[in-house]
């Protein structure tokens, strides 16, 4: 029997009480700066047990303005901004190039929450870039040392063996450097945080940054 994706829709439910708590979120005592509220919210994605609460989807948009999103991972965030990593000569690479402004979006289902970032992207210093990825794994060095990020790929033998060599090298070199490995900085405009609610009163909180500062507003759900 063939599955059906409608009926597959219907069984599943949003925010299953028995692995979801859903905080309160006080618009009155959030804090002036969107910052320490993404910190303290992922500080308890990761102590609720939310599975990699670092992974974001990143959005970017072509030369034609045709949008494109996948999955990255978080490299870090301060009063700069918010980081991500890839080869500069992959798609998202090429798209940041020709577009620079970008939008990330967290979901941490255990607390029904989203967050959603956006604004301006620069590349920061290559040295920056390097040491990033050299604080990072072996196996993270190997997969940017393996390189040809977005080209087609002729057979998934090919890909082993460019694979074992660049592992060969990262466990040898694990300084070694990788020139196109360039460290983005999303620096944002907007950051929206939503709370999910049981009533379906959910909380959108936005913050702007104007001239003078950030500014926060609600937005209805």
């Amino acid at each position: 029997m063939e599955t059906d994706v409608h009926e597959l829709l219907r069984s599943l439910r949003v925010w299953d009480p028995e692995v979801t708590e859903l905080p309160p979120l006080a618009p009155a005592t959030a804090p002036a700066e969107p910052l320490p509220l993404f910190t303290a919210w992922f500080a308890q994605a990761v102590a609720a047990g939310q599975p990699e609460p670092h992974t974001v989807s990143l959005a970017t948009a072509d030369e034609e303005g045709r949008p494109d999103v996948r999955i990255v991972m978080l490299h870090g965030a301060d009063e700069s901004g918010w980081f991500f990593a890839t080869h500069a000569g992959s798609r998202k690479g090429r798209q940041l190039a020709s577009r620079p402004y970008a939008a990330l979006a967290f979901y941490w289902p255990v607390h029904g929450r989203q967050i959603r970032v956006r604004g301006p992207v620069t590349a920061a210093p290559p040295e920056q870039a390097q040491s990033d990825l050299h604080a990072r794994s072996t196996g993270a060095l190997a997969a940017a040392l393996t390189g040809r990020q977005s080209e087609v790929l002729g057979s998934v033998e090919e890909l082993a063996a460019a694979s074992e060599t660049a592992w060969e090298r990262a466990r040898r070199e694990p300084d070694a450097e990788v020139p196109s490995w360039t460290l983005y900085r999303l620096q944002p405009e907007e950051v929206e945080f939503f709370q999910g609610d049981a009533g379906r009163r959910h909380v959108r909180l936005r913050y702007r940054r104007t001239e003078d500062g950030w500014i926060h507003e609600l937005l209805w759900p």
